[in-house]
């Protein structure tokens, strides 16, 4: 992935991490695969970024964490989302798609300058 590709994320980390949750609980680790996966391998997701936001959004009320294992059997602190969270992603999402449609009709429609 590119340098702009990385300054994109940045913006939209903690709604990826949010809809990642939404399916339920995972750890980092799982997080940062999903988001990988799911994009087709598009968008990584580097652990001095991850954990920084799980921590800033548990502190914001929008996650909760506990302890448990991984598929593994290793000690994996686990997130899922609480309701303000749940709420907070909702809204990310209904302002991701009014952006992401404004900046696609300037980048990619048939209407130019």
């Amino acid at each position: 992935m590119g340098e702009r590709p990385k300054e994109w994320l940045h913006g939209t980390l903690d709604t990826l991490i949010l809809r990642t949750l939404a399916a339920g609980p995972r750890h980092g680790y799982g997080i940062a695969r999903w988001i990988e996966e799911t994009s087709g391998e598009t968008i990584r997701v580097e652990e001095g970024s991850l954990y920084p936001a799980l921590y800033r959004m548990e502190k914001k009320g929008w996650l909760l964490a506990e302890w448990g294992r991984s598929e593994l059997g290793r000690r994996a602190k686990f997130y899922r989302l609480t309701a303000s969270g749940r709420r907070r992603m909702e809204e990310d999402v209904m302002e991701w798609g009014r952006f992401a449609g404004g900046v696609s009709r300037i980048l990619v429609g048939e209407e130019g300058p």
